[in-house]
């Protein structure tokens, strides 16, 4: 007979087990036991326990790269900047090998603050954002390791390094691939360009040598801050909240609108509302997968595991109803089908203690996938978010920006040109229009 113990990391509960040799049943049970004691020890609704002080500062909803599209990023260092909403004094970066089907291996990472940062900057497509600020360089370390390899499907976790961060900073996350590898695990049409530059150069002071440049996040998945006390909100949905024709380098989604909203609002700031994490992939639908997996089947990684999140709103449905007229299907019970995977977006949230505001579908007569019948269901949809009480508030992001004499389009200060996304502008109106009280009821 051997003694077995087993450890869990995210508890630091041990179990120990007997197991006879040739009764391995026993093993499989204890093995149950011991999972089901750390996860009484350590119940949690996100990156850590309930009392833990890590907010999520920013996020991206990953995807597999396209075939054919994928960068060989092979002996490159990667510098990919990312917007902070909340502040901190220190941080931790997660890194993503989600749709991986090899190991990862990243020989080094750096984080440090953008030269080019805060809410003043004034960037655009053309400005160089690869440069860092003095002194703020910092090496991460995974388990006091300087490289980190990554299992296929899995997502790593630095370890937490001191840096000041201050809020709606830019952060440079650099990372150094001394292997073959291509990219597998995005996120595609960021707004944001990251830069390559061969070899290691992952705490150079800037990359002028850059040897391409990409509107994308690669494998970096989430940035969380130390803010004891404070909470995220998690923005859920499609290219419409990832901020498709939002302008480039400046951060004008509406996520980001919202972030400065909640940061100048004196009652979320007492309540802490403060981290907003952008979930929105462009292409998501509710119920089949796209340019990315479906909402609900990726409620686990881009919103229960997202630290400190509190909040959730929800946009998502208007690609689920559009995709029906360009593949010529009758759109039959597809309302109740989408409201009844929304609702499933909300159970799964109100499970992990997340209160969940739904948004209404915005207009988008006039764009290539309109039809009568499609706009039928939109505002279904949109009337039983306002009325089911399904959620815990509503965003009424379909008031906010549809033209008051043509309720079906966009108001034309709001739309992007193509009838279906918003521009700043319209960003901003979305944002506008949040009840911010929803974010400090208790």
């Amino acid at each position: 007979m051997r003694i077995l113990w087993f450890f869990c990391n995210d508890c630091g509960y041990g179990l120990s087990i007997q197991r006879v040799q040739r009764h391995v049943f026993v093993g499989f049970l204890g093995l149950l036991v011991a999972a089901r004691f750390c996860a009484a020890a350590t119940h949690s609704s996100s990156h850590g326990p309930a009392n833990s002080p890590w907010v999520a500062t920013w996020g991206a909803g990953m995807v597999a790269a396209a075939p054919g599209t994928a960068p060989d990023i092979s002996g490159d260092t990667l510098r990919e900047i990312v917007h902070c909403s909340v502040g901190g004094e220190r941080l931790r970066v997660w890194l993503s090998n989600r749709f991986g089907t090899e190991p990862l291996h990243i020989g080094g990472a750096h984080v440090a603050l953008g030269a080019i940062s805060g809410p003043d900057a004034q960037t655009d497509e053309t400005t160089d954002l690869s440069g860092i600020q003095p002194g703020s360089d910092r090496a991460l370390t995974f388990h006091h390791i300087g490289s980190v390899t990554i299992p296929p499907g899995a997502e790593v976790v630095s370890d937490p390094v001191a840096l000041n961060v201050p809020a709606f900073s830019n952060l440079a996350v650099s990372l150094y691939f001394p292997d073959h590898t291509m990219v597998t695990t995005e996120h595609s049409a960021a707004r944001q360009i990251s830069y390559a530059a061969r070899g290691d150069v992952a705490g150079a002071a800037s990359l002028p040598a850059a040897e391409w440049k990409e509107q994308s996040w690669f494998f970096v998945s989430g940035v969380d801050v130390d803010a004891p006390g404070d909470s995220a909100v998690v923005a859920f949905g499609d290219s419409i909240t990832d901020g498709a024709y939002a302008t480039v380098n400046e951060n004008h989604r509406w996520p980001d609108d919202l972030a400065r909203r909640l940061a100048a609002d004196a009652n979320t700031k007492k309540a802490g509302v403060l981290g907003v994490v952008n979930s929105g992939i462009d292409g998501n639908r509710v119920l089949l997968d796209g340019y990315g997996p479906n909402a609900i089947s990726r409620v686990d990684w881009d919103v229960l595991a997202r630290s400190g999140a509190r909040y959730l709103i929800v946009l998502e449905s208007i690609n689920d109803i559009g995709r029906y007229v360009t593949n010529h299907q009758p759109y039959g019970d597809l309302a109740q089908r989408l409201e009844s995977g929304l609702a499933q977006l909300a159970v799964q949230a109100h499970q992990h203690g997340i209160r969940v505001i739904g948004a209404t579908l915005t207009p988008y007569q006039g764009c290539t996938y309109y039809s009568p019948a499609g706009d039928q269901v939109r505002q279904s949809i949109n009337e039983w978010i306002r009325t089911s009480h399904t959620f815990d508030g509503v965003a009424d992001f379909d008031r906010a920006v549809r033209d008051p004499r043509n309720p079906l389009h966009f108001a034309p200060q709001y739309d992007s040109g193509d009838h279906l996304h918003p521009k700043d502008a319209g960003y901003q109106a979305m944002a506008n229009s949040i009840d911010l009280g929803l974010f400090t009821k208790q």
